[in-house]
């Protein structure tokens, strides 16, 4: 599990490196030994739905548009946000339109990442 999720954090940093505008945040980009643990479960599931849901497709999310890979994504995290946190900050949870464009990059890049790794 904690492999699932190391490599999920991995993806989420590089994705971040590659389209924050300037300085990412700390927060962004702390090392998965760091991270908090709900943010560690978080990234563990989240890999695991992305894993299952190319599984379950028979390979076929290769058709999907990045658009379409990024919103998964993010819709898997935000359920986890929901799970971890009572009462998140609505920046936590706000849905795709809502989310800044490096942030939405990040997101397609972590599900083609687990897509070639699975």
């Amino acid at each position: 599990m904690s492999d699932d999720g190391r490599i999920f954090r991995e993806a989420w940093i590089a994705g971040v490196k590659k389209h924050f505008p300037g300085e990412p945040k700390p927060r962004y980009i702390t090392p998965w030994d760091e991270a908090p643990e709900w943010e560690r479960q978080c990234a563990a599931a989240v890999y695991g739905q992305v894993r299952d849901f190319v599984h379950v497709s028979g390979g076929q999310t290769a058709k999907l548009s990045r658009e379409q890979r990024g919103r998964f994504v993010a819709l898997c995290w935000i359920a986890q946000i929901h799970k971890h946190i009572p009462e998140p900050k609505p920046s936590y949870v706000a849905d795709w339109d809502a989310l800044p464009d490096w942030q939405r990059e990040t997101d397609a890049d972590i599900f083609e990442h687990i897509e070639q790794t699975v």
